[in-house]
């Protein structure tokens, strides 16, 4: 498939992926017109790509990861690494389900001060 079209099969921009390219995270060939040509399996790849960016690991760190992803095997260094991702996602986690026990919190106040006509209290 083409660059516009895994574009559009991801909802990642055309720009963001030849940076994934320029990274080495990504790979395509190239037609004798010079267009970039990526196999079906990139879809999953560039969405895989995407929920790492999303967790706040780095590209180095993704393009280090990557061949353990593709092979599953991994040096103790790579598994370190995978190992200390792994905790601050679930720290991630942690700190949204605190975020939403405090917006639930506030959507019970509003609601209770919608249903009362007595104003929110702060605090």
């Amino acid at each position: 498939m083409r660059i516009g079209e895994l574009a559009e099969r991801t909802g990642v921009s055309v720009r963001a992926l030849r940076y994934y390219e320029e990274q080495g995270l990504l790979t395509g060939e190239r037609s004798q017109s010079g267009q970039r040509h990526y196999p079906d399996e990139a879809v999953n790849r560039v969405r895989l790509i995407q929920q790492f960016y999303a967790a706040g690991i780095s590209s180095a760190s993704i393009l280090e990861m990557l061949p353990c992803v593709m092979t599953g095997v991994a040096s103790p260094e790579v598994l370190a690494t995978l190992h200390g991702h792994r905790s601050s996602v679930v720290r991630q986690i942690e700190e949204l389900q605190e975020t939403l026990r405090q917006l639930d919190s506030v959507i019970a106040g509003a609601a209770r001060s919608h249903e009362s006509g007595v104003p929110c209290q702060p605090g």
